[in-house]
């Protein structure tokens, strides 16, 4: 491969296309079906995917054949199918649906308002993940151009990854010969650590969540009146969510594992590279920080559990609240899990941990959303390794690196079910500051030229070298 000629061609790729497409992707509002239950009515999911489809399909890249499937009642997935002229499977994965809106974007900015400032993209979803599909055949283009060969490819880009891909096992079921066995899986879902260098996923937390709701009276009443007789619904609520997490510590120790090894390692490599950017890269309301060593927060982000208390409910705001103790309290809370955890399993213990001996004057209920398990690579083959390294340097101009993240991708789990021994390539653009799922969301757009480059020479590595 031409490494020159191959950035040259991706850089006006992302320039004079990707760029302006994922602009129109931004402004659609196809928000996940966790957040829009009525999203088969409102039809941003169907402008988005036919969106992405129109520019597969004007794109030039060739033996390609381009399809929307849509199973009754699911949100549509879109295929491309790329012939091959070597041996071999290459499965590319991505998602198009979105996180909601959320608060708090900066003045000039907002969800589905793209704007470039610094070279970013800002919007929701064009990191997470509408740039995989564009990403994944400006790639494949780049190797076609130079003649290089290159493995059939497959790539399938969902709409339901938001909220737990729900919709993904139908469709795996449904085009599994189509799909055939994958000899490598490409994930453009990721984080990466900085943008200095090709960052690849060893590893991603499985997820449980579920509403906890706390109820002590049908209607409200007056706070005087019953106070010290009837308990707050708010505080029994804490008192519930302390048997599985120390407040103090934020410790669950019903669903900790052993930290492997290797990860270890890995935590100590990432901590030392990254320095302060570990803590850094969040946007912090107050002047301290953790005084936690950066290795134990990086192997505590990747392989220990979490808790967030990410909804509320059963309260008015505070500009309509009166002196009523309120009937209930509801709270939407999601744990990040270890890799290697039993997520179902996790969920009933969790669930019979809450729920178990009530508090007086109170009927507790914890119901839970489909629980996911999270993922750990396999051992990475030694042409795979050098290739990404290769990549890396090539194209940032320093080695590559691996890491385990905190979030969780449910489809790289069921592929490594499905497909045992796969290689995997999980990377992606969410770097510092990126916010996926937050304000002010970016795509950094040289990062995206750079890591499409290296895909491209992962592409062509893996006809000649695997």
């Amino acid at each position: 491969m031409n490494t020159q000629e191959t950035y040259r061609f991706v850089e006006s790729v992302w320039d004079d296309e990707i760029v302006p497409a994922l602009e129109d992707y931004i402004r659609i509002p196809n928000k996940s079906p966790a957040f829009d239950p009525d999203w088969e009515r409102h039809g941003h999911m169907v402008e988005a995917v036919e969106q992405l489809r129109r520019w597969v399909e004007s794109f030039p890249i060739e033996r390609a054949q381009v399809d929307v499937v849509t199973l009754p009642g699911r949100t549509p997935t879109l295929l491309v199918e790329i012939e091959g002229d070597a041996p071999g499977n290459i499965l590319w994965y991505g998602h198009y649906d979105k996180q909601p809106e959320f608060t708090g974007w900066e003045v000039g900015l907002s969800p589905w308002t793209p704007v470039i400032r610094n070279g970013r993209l800002y919007g929701r979803g064009g990191a997470d993940d509408g740039y995989a599909v564009f990403a994944s055949l400006t790639a494949i283009a780049a190797a076609q151009r130079q003649g290089l060969p290159h493995a059939r490819c497959f790539v399938l880009i969902e709409g339901c990854e938001e909220s737990g891909s729900f919709d993904l096992p139908f469709y795996m079921e449904a085009l599994s010969d189509r799909i055939g066995t994958p000899d490598l899986v490409i994930c453009l879902d990721a984080e990466c650590g900085d943008y200095d260098r090709l960052w690849v996923t060893t590893s991603l937390r499985g997820m449980l969540s579920g509403t906890l709701t706390v109820d002590v009276l049908t209607e409200g009443v007056h706070s005087g009146a019953a106070g010290s007789i009837v308990p707050s619904s708010f505080r029994l609520l804490r008192h519930v969510m302390e048997r599985v997490e120390h407040a103090g510590t934020g410790a669950i120790p019903e669903v900790e594992v052993e930290v492997p090894e290797d990860a270890r390692r890995q935590s100590e490599q990432v901590a030392k590279t990254l320095g302060p950017t570990v803590i850094e890269r969040f946007p912090w309301a107050a002047g301290s920080r953790p005084d936690t060593p950066l290795a134990d927060l990086v192997a505590a982000n990747t392989w220990g559990p979490s808790l967030g208390v990410v909804g509320l409910g059963g309260a008015p705001g505070i500009s309509d609240a009166g002196n009523t103790l309120r009937p209930f309290t509801s709270a939407k809370l999601v744990f990040r899990l270890p890799p290697s955890l039993d997520a179902e399993a996790a969920a009933q213990r969790i669930k019979g941990i809450l729920e178990r001996d009530p508090p007086p004057g109170a009927a507790v209920r914890f119901e839970l959303d489909p629980a996911h398990t999270g993922w750990y690579a396999p051992p990475t083959a030694g042409w795979l390794r050098k290739s990404a390294d290769d990549a890396s340097r090539a194209f940032f101009g320093t080695a590559a690196l691996t890491m385990g993240t905190g979030g969780t991708i449910p489809f790289m789990k069921m592929l490594g079910d499905r497909y045992p021994g796969v290689q995997f390539v999980v990377t992606g653009l969410l770097g510092p500051g990126s916010n996926a799922h937050g304000p002010n969301e970016f795509l950094d757009i040289a990062t995206g030229k750079r890591v499409t480059a290296c895909m491209a020479k992962i592409l062509v590595d893996h006809a000649t070298l695997a």
